[in-house]
């Protein structure tokens, strides 16, 4: 059986997104999150699911809890942000939620790149973020092309490994574009999302060949053996490689944990997750007027898409673009929620002595 999406599952419902936002910002404020921090996560997971990324939305919600109740994760960090050179700030996240980190530090490099064309912002002591594309969006917003880095828990072999090594670790990228068009790249180094391993070992469905090795090293479509085993890579040693490179720009080069060390968002309740990121913004009209560069993007879009058509296909979209439909979609229809996550979701609301409203 293929993985299924929330709306496919038996029992899933629809909710509003401000409802649901409002649910979980409630939640994290009940954590200890100061209510604009708890805005800010419920905000971005909420994001992730009108998006589709599911795998990063509100499904999250007990883990991120569970971190807080374990006292790995601080709930009031104290987040620092010094300026190490002209263009490059260093943000301490104080162990703080990295839906609450890695948006300061993004808009700590677009302000240095407002200054001076290009900004970067590492960021060592965070957490899980969430969905990547939000922090690269928020640069192309403010007509700035964005590069996010982060590192992650342990979940896929060095090429020719058997053994969890390196994080999934996604990338994303985003730039501006003229009204109607877009381009954000936000894509982890596995064949799928670490999150949605974890929802398919729940669920007892399975996963297509070639995502996954089980403990023992061996191949496997098991979906709770893949997720108690190791992901394997997109494109093979192609995958693995950027990997590292991610290891080397997030960990490496922040001062964060690294090759290994990162807790498990989910299972690591034993320690802080000390996880790396490492936000760029570079202006988009450094080399020519914003106007020239709307039209040179948009003329890129408009070139592929004007390409024949490859068999099975009836449009070409551009990246971003599938998601940016789905937003629209759920924006107008709801959010779809599994049935197992309505019930999370109510069972972390009966004790903080939140009513649920769905």
């Amino acid at each position: 059986m293929a993985l299924g999406t929330p709306e496919q599952s038996p029992g899933a419902i629809r909710v509003s997104a401000d409802v649901l936002t409002d649910l979980v910002a409630k939640l994290f404020a009940a954590a200890g999150c100061p209510d604009d921090d708890a805005q800010q996560i419920a905000s971005g997971l909420v994001e992730a699911d009108l998006r589709g990324v599911w795998s990063h939305g509100v499904a999250r919600v007990p883990g991120y809890l569970g971190r807080y109740r374990a006292g790995v994760m601080n709930p009031r960090p104290d987040i620092k942000i010094t300026l190490d050179a002209s263009a490059a700030a260093y943000v301490d996240g104080d162990n703080g939620s990295g839906l609450v980190v890695a948006p300061k530090a993004m808009r700590a490099a677009i302000a240095l790149a407002q200054a001076h064309g290009i900004g970067i912002a590492g960021v060592a002591f965070s957490n899980h973020f969430g969905a990547a594309a939000r922090y690269a969006e928020m640069a192309a917003r403010e007509f700035c092309i964005g590069m996010v880095f982060t590192n992650a828990s342990p979940a896929l072999p060095p090429w020719g490994g058997a053994a969890p090594f390196l994080g999934t670790s996604p990338l994303a990228f985003a730039a501006p574009t003229p009204e109607g068009k877009t381009f954000v790249i936000d894509m982890a180094m596995s064949r799928i999302a670490r999150g949605k391993l974890k929802f398919a070992a729940a669920r007892g469905e399975s996963v297509p060949e070639g995502y996954a090795l089980d403990k023992d090293g061996r191949p496997t479509t098991d979906g709770a053996a893949a997720f108690s085993g190791t992901m394997l890579p997109f494109g093979e040693h192609k995958g693995a490689a950027l990997s590292w490179m991610m290891e080397v720009m997030a960990g490496v080069f922040t001062g964060a944990a690294f090759g290994g060390q990162v807790a498990n968002p989910f299972t690591g309740l034993d320690r802080p997750a000390e996880t790396g990121h490492t936000m760029i913004a570079i202006r988009a009209d450094v080399f020519m007027p914003r106007a020239a560069f709307r039209d040179r993007i948009g003329q890129l879009d408009d070139r592929a898409k004007a390409l024949p058509k490859a068999a099975g296909f009836d449009e070409i979209l551009s990246p971003g673009e599938p998601e940016a439909r789905r937003r629209a979609q759920n924006a107008r229809d709801g959010v779809p929620l599994a049935k197992a996550v309505v019930d999370d979701l109510a069972a972390e609301a009966a004790k903080a002595g939140v009513a649920i409203p769905f």
